[in-house]
């Protein structure tokens, strides 16, 4: 064997070292697209959050009907009922003139009067604040209440945009640390009950406007603030991250792989969420005064982010099915089983049918050739109604899930492969 010269070493050298950039250009190339993926599906789980919070305040802000069926269910709250039956108490005796009152009223009055105070003198103002309080509990508890507490919503949902502003102002109103809601159409309901029941008196109570307490806290300005952001971003937010979501398993080397990770850190994203809004809630009710009603504060805090923890659970679900649909769609062998139990469970229920005088004929042979189209049909059909479902839950989540299995249940059940024909006659008996 003859040596090499020195001209054919340094070839070879040099091709090995071409071979071994060119090996490595690859790689490189992979771990940047990784990185730059990852980024895109970490923000993408910041962002989530984010957009829930967004999108919830733009709705309460921008639809009317929103706000209204988020606030009326307080209607019926026992808590509530009591919280506002108190205010408009205090409200209403501040305005009546106990010292005259026995003057004030007509003689042929006095008898119902005396027979609701019992006694005239130190209980006077004891017996009156309860007969009036009774009344208000009447009203409060009325078949008519719900109607009621509807239009000061609607009436104060214009207002309620003011809130974001900082304005103020209207049925709603921010002042300092409280966000109260103006409970005066509830007043002259009570004042008109009142006079039908014999205090005439309460026909002389003016246009009284007081406050029901919606939330009381030092972060109200805060949230003001970040409310307001959100609100000018409530669009884009989520829009923001559904994009760093599919640009992240576009870009990602491993596509199936980037779309479990993805589905599921969204998913954890929106659930730190729905921690942090419970834990917030203990806060929250911890720091009120000591004369704030806590079951009525728990009820209109719980009635506030109820859409909110609708919409965690929401994603909970949707990143659950999806990453489940992306791993079992994907190459792993325990995927794989799955798989194929499924074929061979719905080949034999066609077999079945087939042995007893069932034909798909064109029919499976249309479904044979076009499955694969007619399941990514299905699939899109299914985000499609997602996507544009006014406010999806994780009960509407879960069902579309259902129907999209279904059909493709169905698709795979009439699958005529060709070694399966159509219109193969049944085994002789």
């Amino acid at each position: 064997m003859t040596d090499e010269s020195p001209d054919e070493r340094e070839l070879a050298a040099l091709r090995a070292r071409v071979a071994s950039l060119e090996s490595q250009e690859p790689r490189r190339h992979h771990r940047v697209r990784s990185f730059f993926a990852a980024v895109l599906i970490v923000l993408a789980a910041v962002l989530t959050p984010l957009a829930v919070v967004s999108s919830w305040s733009r709705a309460q802000v921008t639809d009317t009907g929103r706000f209204v069926s988020t606030m009326a269910p307080l209607a019926s709250d026992p808590a509530v009922q009591g919280a506002v039956a108190n205010r408009t108490t205090d409200a209403i005796m501040q305005q009546l003139p106990i010292s005259d009152l026995l003057n004030e009223v007509a003689p042929t009055d006095r008898p119902a009067l005396n027979a609701v105070l019992g006694k005239v003198g130190s209980a006077l103002t004891d017996g009156l604040t309860g007969f009036v309080h009774d009344q208000v509990l009447n009203v409060v508890r009325s078949d008519a209440f719900p109607a009621i507490w509807e239009g000061i919503l609607r009436n104060a949902h214009a207002a309620f945009t003011k809130v974001l502003t900082g304005e103020g102002g209207g049925a709603v109103q921010v002042k300092g640390d409280t966000v109260t809601l103006d409970l005066a159409p509830v007043i002259v309901q009570v004042k008109d009950r009142l006079v039908a029941n014999g205090l005439s008196l309460a026909a002389n109570i003016p246009e009284v406007h007081t406050d029901f307490v919606l939330v009381q806290s030092d972060a109200v300005k805060k949230a003001q603030t970040g409310l307001r952001l959100l609100d000018l971003a409530g669009f884009w937010v989520p829009v923001l991250a559904v994009v760093c979501a599919v640009g992240g398993i576009l870009l990602a080397v491993r596509h199936r792989r980037a779309t479990v990770t993805t589905a599921l850190a969204m998913a954890v994203a929106a659930g730190l969420l729905g921690i942090g809004l419970t834990v917030f809630r203990a806060l929250y009710l911890d720091k009120l005064p000591a004369d704030v009603d806590q079951a009525a504060a728990a009820a209109v805090y719980d009635t506030l982010v109820r859409y909110l923890r609708a919409a965690v659970r929401m994603l909970l679900a949707l990143g659950i099915v999806i990453a489940l649909a992306a791993w079992l769609t994907g190459p792993g062998r325990r995927a794989g089983w799955v798989r194929q139990l499924w074929q061979a469970g719905l080949g034999a229920v066609r077999r079945a049918a087939e042995g007893i005088g069932l034909r798909l004929g064109p029919v499976g042979r249309f479904v044979h050739r076009w499955k694969a189209w007619l399941g990514w049909g299905a699939v899109v059909v299914a985000a499609i109604v997602v996507l544009t479902w006014g406010y999806p839950t994780a009960v509407v989540v879960l069902w579309i899930a259902v129907v999209l299995l279904a059909v493709l249940a169905v698709l795979e059940f009439l699958d005529a492969r060709p070694e399966e024909p159509a219109d193969r006659k049944a085994p002789s008996a």
